[in-house]
């Protein structure tokens, strides 16, 4: 590990200290902040999940059509197979053969462009997460506000419940992109809905 690495935890450290130890009568005001739950139970995340699903329904339902057309097609070979000519069954299995090949295909492309766009709208999420919990411990007086890494913290130390009451007074859909912001990336994929940390 490198000094520099190693001098992080210690300058953190130092702060806090510095922090602690100024005149008597000044107190710190310290917050914990759940950041999974947090992404796990803001209504933004909610709504933000159930706008991927119903981009990737068609995609899903499409799919699942050539899924069902392929088992049948399969089914009606292994009944008829034995009674076919030998040219007729040659065709009927290469266009099984096509067809799932096909499916493959398109359900490998859906998964990625799934994958893709659940993580870009995850990342707004956070994002607009952070800004919510900075904004929440300045309104409220909050020196110092913690989140990751934190292993213990007392029941009034942990502002999660405070935030996550505050985010339910907000829109549930996130804010449009500021002007000047970079611009989303393209579309891609969704996994089958699910939300955070499952």
């Amino acid at each position: 590990m490198s000094t520099f690495n190693r001098s992080i935890p210690l300058l953190a450290l130092g702060m806090c200290l510095a922090l602690m130890s100024g005149p008597a009568s000044a107190e710190i005001k310290m917050g914990v902040v759940n950041f999974q739950k947090l992404l796990e139970d803001a209504p933004q995340t909610k709504t933000a999940m159930q706008a991927l699903e119903n981009e990737f329904a068609p995609r899903r339902r499409e799919l699942l059509t050539m899924q069902n057309d392929l088992k049948a097609r399969d089914e009606k070979l292994q009944k008829e197979g034995a009674v076919m000519s030998e040219a007729d069954r040659a065709k009927a299995e290469k266009a099984l053969r096509d067809q799932q090949r096909e499916f493959s295909r398109k359900a490998g492309e859906f998964q990625d462009d799934a994958s893709t766009r659940r993580n870009e709208e995850i990342g707004k999420v956070q994002r607009y997460l952070v800004t919510e919990i900075q904004a929440y411990g300045n309104a409220q007086g909050y020196d110092l506000v913690l989140g990751d890494g934190v292993f213990f913290a007392k029941g009034p130390l942990d502002i999660t419940a405070n935030v996550l009451a505050l985010l339910a007074t907000k829109p549930a859909s996130l804010p449009a992109a500021a002007p000047g912001a970079a611009p989303a990336k393209a579309p891609t994929a969704i996994p089958p809905a699910k939300t955070p940390g499952k």
